[in-house]
């Protein structure tokens, strides 16, 4: 199983990228996140007939996460927003367990934590208590014992080598001691991070800012992770980032990074 997260910085004006990723890397489940759109207004024709079912929470012009199965597999146990916080409308969690014929069942989220600039504002404290609902129901997802794929843009720069330039990032939110902290407790919740577990190298990158060249000078920060759970981890064959795509004209600001599971 083949699972995947990428911001797609507005899913109506980046259709054509994601249409063709499709079709490229098929993978069995795309997690989305900033789609920047009402879930009416989500391209839903276009992407079932590219053969993948859509569950989406939506939000006009801001925020927003999708998940996308290809068949024969299939979504239940749907949830919308991220338990704790019943006054949050922010759309940034949804979930779902993946299952097929041949695969062994998934528990997948696609999480949009929030920026939490500038950090002397209420986004910064946002995140943090995003961060640790987040971390909560991470917890309570593991009792079950079962596969499950936190997979997302966190907004959180982990470690030094995940970042070209690291003292840039030193008074960002991305990078502020308390988000670091924050996501180091969702692994010690037992979650693994897919990518590194596959691969230690420094320069793997996910995000490239739109300003001051950072694409074509390689001045990135890895900031979109998938987290898996010990039943997760143990099915874990690779991980990959599909950089090609920041090359595109007019693309997102981030690239897929993809997971693949053993079927279980």
């Amino acid at each position: 199983m083949r699972i995947t997260t990428w911001n797609v910085n507005s899913v109506k004006q980046r259709l054509p990228h994601l249409l063709a990723f499709l079709d490229e890397a098929r993978p069995d489940a795309l997690c989305l996140q900033e789609l920047k759109c009402q879930d009416a207004a989500f391209p839903r024709a276009e992407v079932e007939a590219a053969g993948y079912a859509v569950e989406t929470l939506g939000q006009k012009a801001y925020n927003g996460v999708a998940l996308l199965v290809r068949a024969p597999l299939t979504m239940s146990e749907i949830r919308r927003g991220l338990p704790g916080d019943a006054a949050d409308e922010q759309a940034r969690y949804i979930e779902a367990l993946v299952s097929g014929p041949d695969t062994a069942p998934v528990r997948v989220a696609s999480i949009y934590l929030p920026n939490g600039n500038p950090v002397d504002s209420p986004k910064y404290p946002y995140k943090l208590a995003f961060l640790e609902r987040l971390q909560r129901h991470a917890r309570a997802l593991m009792a079950d014992e079962k596969a499950i794929v936190l997979a997302g843009d966190y907004n959180v720069i982990p470690e030094l080598a995940d970042a070209a330039d690291p003292e840039a990032w030193r008074s960002d939110a991305l990078f502020r001691p308390d988000s670091r902290m924050a996501f180091r407790a969702l692994l010690a919740e037992g979650y693994t991070d897919g990518l590194r577990a596959c691969d230690p190298r420094d320069g793997l990158y996910t995000f490239w800012d739109y300003q001051a060249g950072c694409w074509p000078r390689n001045v990135g920060i890895r900031i979109d992770h998938l987290l898996l759970s010990p039943q997760a981890a143990d099915r874990l064959i690779s991980a990959s980032v599909q950089k090609h795509l920041r090359g595109l004209d007019k693309p997102s600001d981030h690239v897929p990074v993809t997971v693949e599971l053993s079927a279980g």
